[in-house]
C-alpha cells in the first residue's frame, strides 16, 4: 500500500486536477488497491466514478465497469478520454469491427477501463475473449439496480457473481448514491461481496434547505424568486412540453438568462446550452431529467421543481445537484393535489396487462417478419406510429415495451436520427431480368452511390441523391421504399429510429420470465411513488429526516431550516420573525412574495400575519396595495 501513498495523489493532480480527495474517496481507493471487495455508498455529488477510476490507472490491466446506461458509459468515456486516459465500451450499437478493435486494445494493454452493460457478460463474444482480457478489477457502477428494492432493478445485474465465480476471483468496487437498507443487504449478497469493506458517507446535505410547497401560481412564485436571485440553478419538469413552455413565460416576462435542455433538441444544440450553462454564475437551466448525467458544477444554488419526479430516489439525486461546491442551496419542490391525481392516472394508463404486453410484442416481431425461434441480424427502419395503428395501444405504453426490451438487451432501440443507408441484396448482374422500372431505378443507383453494387450497406444522402438525380425528395423515397419492401435493396431510412433485434425470438421466454419481470418492475415504480406521495403530503416531519430514514439512517435530528422545521419555529407571532422582515425591508421595499423568498421563509401565511402586527406596531407601513417598507 505505502507503494501507492504517493502516487495516488501525483494520478489525483495530474489527471483531474485536485490536490486532495473528498470525504471516503482515499479510503476506498486504497481497499480497491488493497485487493478487497468495497462497498461505497456514496450520495450524489460524492465522486463514485473517481473511486475506481483512479486505482484503475495505477493496478495492472483493465478495470471493467458494469453499468446500466449506454448515455453514461458514453458520457464518462468522452471525459476520461478528455483527460488523456485510455477508455473504451461495448455496446448493441457498435459493428462487429468496432467491437473487434476494443478487444483488441484491451489484449495489447492499450486502455485502463472498458464500460459494459451487465447483460455483456453473458454475451457468447464477451465470453470468448475474456480468457485473454487483463483484468485489474471489477466495478459495479450503479449497484442498486441489482436489487428487486432499487429504483432502477436490473436482473443482469445478477450475471456479475456468476461471472467471477467462473472466470476469475476478482476483486469487485460496488458503487451507488441510492440505497435503503433492504438494497444495501441485496448489493451484498447477490454480488457476493465477501468480507466487503463498506463506506457509507451520510445523504444528509447541510448545505442543502429543502422546502416544499402546495402552491398553485406556480409561474409566478418561480419568476419572482429569479428575478431576486442572480445565481445560477436548474428547474426541473417531467416533460418537454412543460419545459418549453415555462422557458417562453420567463422570457416574456424578461428574464433572459433562462435556457431549456430537453432531449428533442439536437446534439449540437444540448451541447451549447449545457456549455453555457455550466459556464455561467447567474443562467438558469429550465429541464427534464435528460440533464443530469455528468453534471459536476459547484455553483449551483438552487434547485427547483415544477412538479414532483416519481420517487423519493430520484428527488434526491436531483436536488443533489445544488452545492456540491459545498456552499448553501435551496431545493424547492412545487406541488399541488392535482400535480398528484395527474401522476396516478399516468402511472394507472401506462401500467400493461398481460394481454397488452403479449399484444405488443407479438405484433413488433410481426411486423418485421421474425417467426418464434429465429434471429434476423440486422438494423430496420422503426416507425412507432406503424406499431401503434397494428396494435391499437397508446405510444406511452409501447414506450413501456420498447424500453423495457431494450434495457433487458432483447433490442437495441436507437431513437437518434442519423445516416440513411442503402444495401443491395442480390448480385448486380442480374439487374436486368427485373421488371423494367425497377432496373432502371437501380442502374441510376448503381452510377450514383460509390459502393451500391458490393452488396454491402453504403450511407446515402437522399438531399444530396435527389438533386443529383434530378427527382424530388418526396419521390426518391418512396421508390426507395418501394424496391424495399420487393426485397431488392435494404433500406433504412435514418430520419425514422431503428431497431436491431439481439436475441431470438423466444414467445415461451417473453410470455412468462420478461413478462413477471416486468410486473415486478411496475409493482416497484408504484409503489415508490405511493412512499413519495406520503413525503410530499406530510407537514409532520422534517423533510430531511423523512429523506435519511428512507435511507436507513437512524437517530437523526431535525434539520432545522426545511419548511416543515420552519413552520414549527415561526409559527404564531414571533419577536426573531419581526427581525428577519425588518432586515429585509431595511434594504429596499418588498412585496409578500418578495419577503418571503429573501427570508426563504416559504409559509406566506405566517409572515403576513407578522406583516399585519408590523403594520399595527407602525413600524412599517404600505407604499400602495401590495408593497411594504420600513417606517
Amino acid at each position: 500500500m505505502q507503494d501507492y501513498g504517493r502516487l495516488k495523489f501525483q494520478v489525483l493532480r495530474e489527471f483531474w486536477g485536485h490536490s486532495g480527495f473528498r470525504e471516503f474517496q482515499e479510503e476506498i481507493i486504497d481497499s480497491v488497491i488493497g485487493g478487497k471487495d468495497t462497498l461505497a455508498l456514496l450520495p450524489t455529488g460524492g465522486g463514485k466514478s473517481l473511486c475506481y477510476q483512479l486505482p484503475a490507472l495505477l493496478l495492472e490491466g483493465v478495470c471493467l465497469v458494469i453499468s446500466p446506461l449506454l448515455a453514461l458509459m458514453k458520457q464518462q468515456v468522452k471525459s476520461l478520454r478528455s483527460k488523456g486516459i485510455e477508455a473504451a465500451y461495448l455496446s448493441s450499437e457498435l459493428s462487429d469491427l468496432e467491437e473487434d478493435m476494443v478487444y483488441s486494445q484491451v489484449k495489447e494493454g492499450l486502455l485502463k477501463l472498458l464500460y459494459i452493460s451487465p447483460e455483456r457478460l453473458a454475451n457468447s463474444k464477451f465470453i470468448l475473449n475474456t480468457p485473454e482480457l487483463k483484468f485489474s478489477f471489477l466495478a459495479v457502477d450503479e449497484a442498486h439496480c441489482i436489487s428487486e428494492w432499487g429504483q432502477d432493478f436490473r436482473p443482469s445485474y445478477r450475471n456479475i457473481k456468476v461471472f467471477r465465480e467462473q472466470f476469475f476471483a476478482l476483486p469487485i468496487l460496488a458503487v451507488t448514491g441510492t440505497a435503503t437498507a433492504k438494497v444495501v443487504h441485496d448489493i451484498t449478497e447477490k454480488l457476493g461481496l465477501r468480507s466487503a469493506h463498506t463506506f457509507r458517507k451520510s445523504f444528509a446535505r447541510e448545505n442543502i434547505q429543502i422546502q416544499v410547497l402546495n402552491i398553485s401560481d406556480k409561474y409566478e412564485r418561480i419568476l419572482h424568486f429569479l428575478r431576486l436571485n442572480i445565481s445560477s440553478g436548474l428547474v426541473y419538469t417531467q416533460t418537454r412540453k412543460e419545459a418549453e413552455g415555462l422557458s417562453y413565460f420567463l422570457k416574456s416576462k424578461g428574464l433572459h438568462q433562462v435556457d431549456c435542455f430537453h432531449a428533442g433538441l439536437s446534439l449540437q444544440e444540448k451541447n451549447s446550452r449545457q456549455a453555457s450553462w455550466t459556464e455561467s454564475k447567474s443562467k438558469t437551466l429550465i429541464t427534464t431529467n435528460a440533464f443530469g448525467m455528468g453534471i459536476d458544477k459547484a455553483e449551483v444554488d438552487f434547485v427547483i421543481h415544477l412538479s414532483p419526479p416519481f420517487s423519493l430516489e430520484n428527488y434526491y439525486q436531483e436536488i443533489g445537484r445544488g452545492g456540491r461546491g459545498g456552499g448553501k442551496s435551496l431545493a424547492v419542490l412545487l406541488w399541488d393535489e392535482q400535480d398528484l391525481y395527474r401522476r396516478d392516472e399516468v402511472l394507472k394508463n401506462q401500467s400493461l396487462t398481460k394481454k397488452v404486453y403479449e399484444k405488443i410484442y407479438t405484433s413488433l416481431y410481426s411486423m418485421f417478419q421474425i417467426a418464434d425461434g429465429e434471429i434476423i441480424h440486422q438494423d430496420f427502419s422503426f416507425d412507432i406510429l406503424k406499431l401503434q395503428k397494428r396494435t391499437g395501444v397508446t405510444r406511452a405504453k409501447l414506450m413501456i415495451l420498447l424500453n423495457f426490451f431494450h434495457a433487458q438487451e432483447l433490442i437495441f432501440l436507437n431513437k437518434n436520427s442519423r445516416k440513411s443507408s442503402l444495401q443491395l441484396l442480390f448480385s448486380y448482374d442480374v439487374i436486368e431480368e427485373l421488371p423494367k422500372k425497377e432496373s432502371y431505378f437501380l442502374e441510376l443507383l448503381q452510377r450514383n452511390i460509390v459502393g451500391f453494387a458490393s452488396q454491402s450497406p453504403v450511407y446515402i444522402n437522399e438531399a444530396y441523391l435527389s438533386e443529383k438525380l434530378q427527382i424530388s425528395p418526396g419521390l426518391l423515397k418512396q421508390q426507395l421504399i418501394e424496391i424495399h419492401e420487393k426485397k431488392y435493396v435494404r433500406y433504412v431510412d435514418g430520419s425514422f429510429s431503428s431497431i436491431k433485434f439481439l436475441k431470438p425470438r423466444n414467445d415461451k421466454i417473453l410470455s412468462r420470465k420478461y413478462w413477471k419481470l416486468l410486473a415486478l418492475i411496475q409493482g416497484n415504480i408504484l409503489r415508490k411513488w405511493e412512499e413519495f406521495k406520503f413525503y410530499i403530503r406530510d407537514t409532520e416531519y422534517c423533510k430531511m429526516k423523512l429523506i435519511l430514514h428512507y435511507f436507513g439512517e437512524k437517530n437523526v435530528k431535525d434539520c432545522k431550516k426545511c419548511s416543515v422545521c420552519m413552520r414549527k419555529i415561526y409559527t404564531g407571532l414571533s419577536s426573531d420573525i419581526h427581525l428577519d422582515i425588518l432586515s429585509v425591508l431595511k434594504k429596499r421595499p418588498c412585496s409578500l412574495e418578495e419577503i418571503c423568498i429573501f427570508m426563504q421563509n416559504p409559509h406566506k401565511e405566517i409572515v403576513l400575519e407578522n406583516l399585519t402586527e408590523l403594520l399595527n406596531s407602525e413600524k412599517i407601513r404600505m407604499l400602495d396595495y401590495k408593497t411594504y417598507t420600513i417606517v
